[in-house]
């Protein structure tokens, strides 16, 4: 029987333009919900691993529908409702193959999150715990609330995985987003990254980040070297590389008619992470991940394309089911 995997994040309503054009024209909009770490949470219940996600969400409708869609997707909750109101992300298409995302989430609910929200999270059945880099970014609070977390995690011999997801205009400067995370990738022993993430991890963040057109074989193991045992790198359209006990494997992307890939790489880990914590070797581990990311990418929602085990096969695949 597969343990659990725990996360915590700021759940959001989010608004998707139903037609081509910018916010300042569109009309019609579908309502559904996001976030990186719920993303990841119904990824992995679909694909049968335990998961439960902590996070903060305002007492209104918007909350409730975060709450009400995780649960309904097989995840357990826990989410103490606050005065603040929960964040929304509204995406728009302004051209085909182009995706427009804009947030307001500042002093929102899950904004804050903080360490009395996670020192009292059962962990006892809890086999790894999942956090991103965007939830430091929300406030001091939600911080302190992700090291205590990891703390707690680390103390009691609970893995720890961490996805950088760097959001460049949360953070006051480029500074203060790298400290934050070079410090969370010390202490994970999974890291993953985009290109980009990965380069930003291991450069001066004051200049332009220099390896993020070079190898990313090397990019890894500059990362290994901060400390964490496995390192990841998505390579979007390229597929993605492991790296682990200095052994490296590679995985081609899946050809698909792409959609929409916000929350593509969200449903790349969670299938890299449903094989880890199964117990399954690298390559597995990356099968699974640049399936279920390929198949995110074929709807233009954040979680909604997130494929069940049943799915992964025809990933790529004839799309008619007979």
């Amino acid at each position: 029987m597969l343990r659990r995997v725990l996360t915590v994040g700021e759940g959001l309503g989010v608004l998707r333009a139903r037609d081509l054009g910018s916010l300042a024209t569109v009309s019609e909009f579908t309502l559904s919900t996001g976030g990186a770490e719920g993303n990841v949470a119904i990824g992995l219940a679909r694909l049968g691993v335990p998961v439960t996600w902590v996070g903060r969400v305002g007492d209104d409708d918007l909350g409730r529908r975060v709450v009400r869609e995780l649960r309904a997707e097989g995840v357990d909750v826990i989410a103490p409702t606050d005065a603040a109101a929960t964040g929304l992300l509204v995406k728009s298409t302004p051209a085909p193959g182009r995706t427009s995302v804009a947030y307001y989430r500042a002093g929102s609910a899950g904004s804050r999150l903080a360490p009395a929200d996670v020192e009292h999270v059962p962990l006892d059945d809890v086999a790894l715990v999942h956090v991103t880099g965007i939830t430091p970014a929300l406030s001091a609070t939600a911080a302190e609330a992700i090291d205590v977390l990891v703390a707690r995690a680390r103390a009691g011999g609970i893995p720890v995985s961490f996805d950088v997801n760097h959001r460049s205009t949360l953070w006051a400067s480029a500074d203060a987003a790298v400290s934050s995370h070079r410090r969370l990738a010390r202490l994970a022993d999974v890291v993953f990254a985009g290109q980009d993430e990965a380069a930003l991890l291991v450069d001066d963040a004051r200049q332009p980040p220099a390896s993020a057109s070079g190898d990313p074989e090397e990019l890894a193991r500059r990362i290994a070297a901060l400390g964490p045992r496995e390192v990841v790198v998505k390579l979007g359209e390229y597929g993605a590389l492991s790296l682990r006990d200095g052994v490296v494997e590679r995985r081609a992307a899946i050809p698909v008619d792409v959609i929409d890939t916000v929350g593509a790489g969200d449903a790349f880990v969670a299938g890299y992470l449903a094989e880890l914590v199964a117990g399954q070797p690298l390559g597995e581990r990356l099968d699974t991940g640049v399936r279920a990311g390929a198949a995110a990418c074929t709807h233009p929602g954040d979680w909604e394309g997130s494929p069940t085990k049943a799915e992964l096969a025809r990933v790529g695949g004839d799309p008619v089911r007979r």
